[in-house]
């Protein structure tokens, strides 16, 4: 995918690891019934659901944003050489096409500037380090690396207490930090006078989404989203958690604020999971919104 967003004389440009059905509508979404599933399945499917197996179908992918200044990769999806044995679709991948997307943006490893993880599980933080002789070192040797501190915190802390629980942070976080590459961060933080965190906590305990602007001070021209959302029947359906939600609760109070805010808006919402084309616009539907892709 090459094609560009522009804020201002800002790019926004996917990188693709990977699309497909990959889980079950009903264990993604553990409080969805099937009454309401087939309610919604005349627009759902195919794009989004696949009609043959029921499973929701997923982007796995990050953006790469160029500023003036700077070129910045949001989120670095599930990665090469990951042992993920509770995942097989990730478990030890080893393809070309995430590289292959980074070269045909015309960008190298090390010409990305920084990274910023929206909040650190699995299929977010893969190609941060990349083995190299038996080792986990940065992929992206220039960066800086953006961790919430607080979602640090708690990740690094179940990691010491039960490694087995998060072996992405044993080998996709915590050599970022050894290799002193990482930079501590509030939710809210701004970057520059265009892009700026926005606090979308729930899906994680410190989850972030990053708006761009043409300039300091304007709403923003996109949103990446990371996983404050990840279907368009979370649009609809604002309360409807996810099975790896931190606190669903929150994140559906999340949702509908946010969403809430740029309703009938020009922000385009770039979010992390949609099938392509994965970016759109959010309206407003009765006491709810929809999502009308671009």
């Amino acid at each position: 995918m090459t094609n560009v967003m522009q804020v201002g004389d800002i790019s926004i440009q996917r990188i693709v690891e990977q699309q497909a059905a990959l889980f079950d509508m009903t264990t993604f979404f553990p409080t969805l019934t099937n009454e309401l599933l087939d309610e919604n399945r005349h627009w759902l499917e195919p794009r989004y659901v696949d009609p043959a197996t029921s499973k929701i179908v997923l982007a796995i992918q990050s953006y790469v944003v160029r500023t003036r200044h700077h070129i910045i990769l949001v989120d670095t999806c599930v990665g090469n050489d990951k042992p993920r044995p509770s995942r097989p679709q990730w478990h030890q991948m080893h393809g070309a096409r995430y590289m292959d997307g980074l070269a045909t943006l015309g960008l190298a490893v090390t010409d990305i500037d920084f990274v910023m993880c929206t909040h650190l599980h699995v299929d977010h933080t893969g190609w941060n380090t990349q083995l190299v002789d038996g080792r986990w070192v940065p992929t992206f040797p220039n960066a800086r690396y953006l961790f919430s501190a607080k979602e640090l915190e708690f990740w690094t802390g179940r990691q010491a207490q039960a490694p087995e629980t998060c072996p992405w942070i044993t080998d996709s976080v915590l050599p970022v930090v050894a290799a002193g590459r990482a930079d501590l961060v509030t939710s809210d933080h701004a970057f520059d006078d265009n892009v700026h965190l926005i606090p979308t906590p729930g899906h994680t305990i410190d989850h972030f989404s990053v708006g761009v602007a043409e300039r300091a001070g304007v709403a923003p021209g996109a949103i990446i989203a990371g996983d404050m959302v990840h279907s368009p029947l979370q649009v609809r359906y604002p309360e409807l958690g996810m099975f790896s939600d931190y606190d669903s609760k929150q994140a559906g109070e999340t949702r509908r604020k946010l969403f809430s805010q740029i309703a009938g808006a020009k922000t385009c919402l770039c979010t992390a999971h949609f099938h392509t084309p994965s970016t759109g616009h959010i309206v407003t539907r009765g006491d709810a919104f929809d999502f009308v892709a671009d």
